[in-house]
């Protein structure tokens, strides 16, 4: 008996050293986190220590921990080692971010040779070994190459420093012309740098010393600039300044940017004035003003990819067919081949009576997995349809994927709780996978309880397609009875969920949203006062229970708000009621529109994301069927009257402040186009 306790306090005293020093530990979980730990501090010396310990262990995540103390040695690591090393651990994803800080090294070094020879082998997309690369042609002779780097110089981005030696090899060989200066010069005021922007001028012939100071003045005040006539119009420089001030008044008030520039006019070439033109019919376009139609008309073919994305939209908004289908012909083969342009432009046709070419559109459409494809089936089909018969994976499929190394060391990554290393394992694993072993992973990280990559890795099928585990029902036993609480459609609740958090229940987003339906704090603490909750704290956030509980009440809350609209409803739960209701139009308008014409990137996907899971999670839960078309409806025009808790309240009214100032997802603008609707 005393020798059983003897071991039993021994066991005790062996796990406390493991948790609390570097003393081995059976399987090297906790080594592998402190050598994390140790990379994290930039402790070099403590993170050589673990990275031996687990490599004399042979713990499978080992190399990671050689990868990071290569990472902080980088400076004085032998090259061919790194270069060894990467070569034997390629089929982990830092190996090329490991080469990629190799190449920075050998160019610092003026190691051309070397570096030439181990570029080919870098996949990643880095600015500064772009550069590098680009003057490593140069450097061993062949000057031709420079042009090919312009697309790195037309970028409104600040570039790594390594770059101006590029570009300066590039001006020297008049490979950078004055035209391509002021070019980016343009594209950087646009994009409001005026800090590049001032560095670009000073590439110019014509710069000029008092030049920093004129744009720092148009920056702060446009409005005074113009007004008295501060920058003169007689060079280039000027011109494009004064057309700064122009757009960064067309940003926030048509009537004052074309006051202004009726006034100033004549001192433009026609081609800055369509520029102009352009660029106040994007900006009032998607403040929904219906002259933006007209002011593109004036703009000729100075239209950019988003700028034509919002002059089809426009026209849009006025139910101008003719105009949507002349938006569009402008469109490049790439733009125009997008889901979103496919299918407006067959709405075009069909309203001007040419059936067959519309017909011809909505039937390719109507095959393809996305929000534009199921309302192509719609307007083919005329009935409710049914999702396609999802293909089945066998047992032994899934077996032989989980088989491969790299999933292994996704589940040690995922038990670990570095879900970002997981993720970027998986996705190298799966880069080269067929429709069928993309099915077989999705399985299995559905079986590990993985809903956030089962469901990226099932979109990603194009011709056989498993709708269970692109939309799966995990928490049901929640999900149901909250919804039927609160008299809402269940197949939405499931709609926002899967957009909102994949299903996994620990998801916070970068703006502090927690939880399966992403509720910020100050909502959630808004919404359980409201909702009679007791001593509720922000700690109950998390709770799957409450969590949904709280994120059914308030679309049940928004829902009532919008008048039982659900395209605005979903709309003002990522961005906020006041916003939803700003959206709408002077007169009835289609859902499909309304949510077409969102004006934040984000939102506008979401809306659509959202919108089309209710519409498959419709037919997964067996709950009553409809059209995404009718699921969509109609939107009233903007003053109806709406009803709330029992009250008519007019629809400009402000209600649940909160929500505007603090919203369940980030409503940053992010650049989202219409083809990615289909993840």
């Amino acid at each position: 008996m005393k020798h059983i306790l003897f071991i039993g306090k021994l066991l005790t005293f062996i796990i406390s050293m493991c948790l609390s020093t570097r003393v081995y530990c059976a399987n090297g979980d906790d080594d592998f986190l402190h050598a994390r730990q140790a990379y994290d501090k930039k402790n070099a010396l403590l993170l050589s220590e673990y990275a031996q310990q687990l490599n004399n262990q042979q713990y499978l995540l080992a190399p990671y921990a050689q990868y990071w103390l290569m990472m902080l040695n980088i400076k004085e690591a032998d090259n061919q080692e790194v270069i060894d090393f990467v070569n034997q651990y390629s089929d982990f994803p830092f190996a090329d971010k490991l080469r990629g800080e190799l190449l920075k090294k050998l160019a610092k070094e003026g190691n051309w040779q070397a570096f030439t020879s181990e570029y080919p082998n870098f996949k990643q997309e880095d600015a500064a070994v772009a550069c590098y690369a680009a003057e490593a042609n140069a450097i061993t002779g062949d000057t031709t190459l420079l042009a090919s780097s312009k697309g790195l110089w037309l970028q409104a981005l600040e570039q790594p420093s390594n770059c101006e030696s590029l570009y300066d090899r590039m001006q020297a060989a008049k490979v950078l012309t004055e035209e391509d200066i002021w070019a980016r010069f343009r594209l950087s005021l646009a994009e409001n740098r005026p800090n590049l922007a001032k560095n670009i001028a000073s590439r110019s012939q014509s710069f000029s010393t008092n030049y920093a100071r004129l744009i720092d003045k148009t920056a702060a005040n446009p409005a005074l600039v113009l007004a008295n006539n501060t920058v003169s119009s007689n060079t280039q420089f000027g011109r494009e300044l004064n057309l700064f001030a122009l757009l960064r008044l067309a940003k926030t008030n048509s009537q004052q940017a074309i006051n202004a520039f009726k006034n100033s006019e004549s001192n433009f070439l026609q081609e800055e004035k369509a520029y102009f033109y352009g660029s106040l019919a994007y900006a009032a376009a998607k403040r929904h003003e219906s002259q933006a139609l007209q002011w593109y008309k004036l703009s000729g073919n100075s239209l950019n990819k988003e700028t034509l994305a919002w002059y089809v939209r426009a026209a849009l908004r006025e139910k101008n067919w003719p105009e949507v289908l002349a938006a569009i012909n402008k469109m490049d083969e790439t733009q125009s081949q997008e889901g979103a342009w496919r299918y407006w432009k067959a709405r075009a046709l069909l309203a001007q009576n040419q059936i067959n070419q519309a017909n011809s559109l909505f039937a390719k459409l109507s095959t393809e997995r996305h929000f534009y494809g199921w309302l192509a089936q719609d307007e083919l089909d005329g009935f409710i349809s049914s999702p396609p018969v999802s293909h089945k994976i066998s047992n032994i499929e899934v077996q032989q994927i989980a088989s491969i190394p790299a999933f292994t060391r996704v589940d040690a990554l995922q038990r670990l709780d570095l879900r970002g290393e997981a993720k970027a394992e998986w996705a190298m694993a799966i880069k080269d996978f067929d429709d069928a072993q993309f099915l077989a992973a999705a399985q299995f990280a559905s079986q590990k309880g993985w809903h956030d990559i089962a469901i990226s890795t099932a979109d990603k099928t194009t011709q056989v397609h498993d709708f269970g585990l692109r939309y799966p029902t995990p928490y049901r036993e929640l999900m149901r009875p909250a919804a039927d609480d609160q008299g809402i459609d269940e197949s939405w609740v499931y709609g926002i969920t899967r957009q909102e958090s994949r299903f996994m229940h620990y998801a916070k987003s970068t703006v502090g949203a927690s939880g399966l339906m992403q509720l910020m704090p100050a909502t959630a603490k808004w919404i359980a006062k409201r909702a009679g909750v007791n001593n509720y704290h922000n700690g109950m956030i998390k709770e799957l229970s409450t969590n949904v509980m709280l994120g059914t009440y308030y679309l049940r809350y928004t829902l009532e708000l919008m008048n039982d609209q659900a395209v605005m409803a979903t709309a003002a739960y990522n961005a906020g009621p006041s916003r939803a209701k700003k959206w709408m139009a002077s007169a009835p308008l289609e859902g499909a529109i309304y949510a077409e014409t969102i004006p934040f990137n984000e939102t506008r996907s979401y809306v659509q994301k959202v919108m089309a899971n209710a519409h498959i999670y419709a037919h997964r839960l067996g709950l009553k069927s409809q059209t995404l078309k009718q699921r969509l409806g109609v939107i009233p025009a903007n003053g109806s009257t709406y009803i709330a808790d029992g009250e008519r309240m007019n629809i400009q009214k402000t209600v649940a402040p909160t929500q505007d100032i603090e919203m369940p997802m980030s409503i940053q603008p992010s650049k989202v186009s219409p083809s990615e609707l289909a993840r």
